[in-house]
């Protein structure tokens, strides 16, 4: 699992039929400070975040699809939960 930063939305007009009705969202990845880093990540969205919010991303193929109810599927990473607090850390 990490822990990112919504920084946007990523819109294909062509893409897989599993992605209808899906949200994907640009992710900027954060540190063990809570401090951005080089890194990002494209996740679908599970919980209904939005740009800005700090949240949890489940970067495993086979448990991100089960997270969506998928066996199979072009699913890498989604984001399973908004985090309100990170002890220690001041968040956005």
């Amino acid at each position: 699992m990490k822990i990112g930063r919504v920084t946007g939305t990523v819109v294909a007009t062509v893409q897989a039929p599993l992605f209808d009705g899906r949200a994907l969202l640009l992710c900027t990845l954060l540190d063990a400070a809570g401090g951005e880093t080089e890194g990002y990540i494209i996740a679908v969205d599970t919980v209904g975040a939005g740009a800005g919010e700090t949240v949890l991303i489940v970067d495993e193929g086979g448990s991100a699809r089960q997270i969506v109810g998928v066996s199979a599927g072009p699913i890498r990473a989604v984001v399973a939960g908004v985090i309100d607090q990170v002890d220690g850390w001041p968040l956005a």
